[in-house]
C-alpha cells in the first residue's frame, strides 16, 4: 500500500467549491507524484510543486502558509483519521486512541513511501516542528483530557502525575508501533494494553470490613 492510496478524499457532494477542490486535489497529487518519483522533501519547493500541479504559486499560498504546512496536511491525510471517542468510559476512549496508533503503525510499515516521508520529516526541523504542533500535540492534549476526566469521575487515581499516567497508558503502543518496527501489532492489542495499564491506575479501595 502506498501513500498515494490514501490521497485526501472529499466527502459528500462537491457543489459549492468544485473549482477550489479541483485545484487542491491537483496540488496534493502533484506533491505525491514528486514524492513517488523519489524527490526528497528538501528539494520540494513551492515553485516545483506548482509547476507539477499545473497551478500558480498563489493557489498554494492561499491554502497553506508554506510547504511545511502542506506536507503535514498530506501526511496527516495518509494516516488513519482521528477516531470518534465513544465517551462511555475512560477504557473505551483509551482503546479507541490506542487502536488508532496501532493502525498508524501498520500503515507506516506497509507503505514504503509514507515511512520514507516521515523519516525525512524528522530530519527537517521546520517540517517536524509543524507536524508536532499540528498533529502530535493535539493528540497528546486529547489523551490528557481523557485521563483527567477519568480522575474527575473516580475511574482513575488522582495521586499519579498526569504525565506519568499518560506515558504508562499510551507509551507501550507507541514503542511497539513506532520505535520497534519488528514488533507484532495484532488485533486486540489495544484492549490488552488498556486493560493492563488501567488496572494499576484504578483507585485503591479504602473500605474496611
Amino acid at each position: 500500500m502506498s501513500l498515494a492510496d490514501h490521497r485526501p478524499r472529499q466527502d459528500g457532494p462537491t457543489r459549492g467549491r468544485p473549482r477550489s477542490e479541483a485545484v487542491e486535489r491537483s496540488i496534493t497529487e502533484g506533491v505525491l507524484k514528486l514524492l513517488e518519483d523519489g524527490v526528497p522533501l528538501a528539494e520540494l519547493s513551492i515553485e516545483r510543486i506548482a509547476r507539477t500541479a499545473g497551478v500558480g504559486k498563489a493557489a498554494i499560498y492561499r491554502r497553506w502558509s508554506g510547504k511545511e504546512e502542506l506536507f503535514v496536511d498530506i501526511v496527516r491525510a495518509a494516516e488513519p483519521p482521528d477516531p470518534e471517542l465513544p465517551g462511555t468510559s475512560v477504557r473505551d476512549d483509551v482503546v479507541a486512541l490506542l487502536e488508532q496508533t496501532r493502525q498508524r503503525g501498520l500503515m507506516t510499515r506497509s507503505s514504503v513511501l509514507l515511512h520514507n516521508v516521515i523519516a525525512q520529516m524528522k530530519s527537517s526541523p521546520k517540517i517536524w516542528d509543524a507536524y508536532h504542533a499540528n498533529v502530535i500535540e493535539p493528540r497528546r492534549r486529547k489523551q490528557y483530557a481523557i485521563l483527567r476526566r477519568g480522575q474527575e469521575s473516580g475511574e482513575l487515581r488522582t495521586d499519579i502525575d498526569i504525565d506519568v499516567m499518560n506515558d504508562m497508558v499510551f507509551g507501550p503502543m507507541l514503542v511497539r508501533a513506532v520505535m520497534r518496527p519488528d514488533a507484532d501489532l495484532p488485533e486486540g492489542l489495544a484492549e490488552q494494553i488498556a486493560d493492563v495499564a488501567l488496572t494499576g491506575l484504578r483507585p485503591v479501595s479504602t473500605s474496611t470490613t
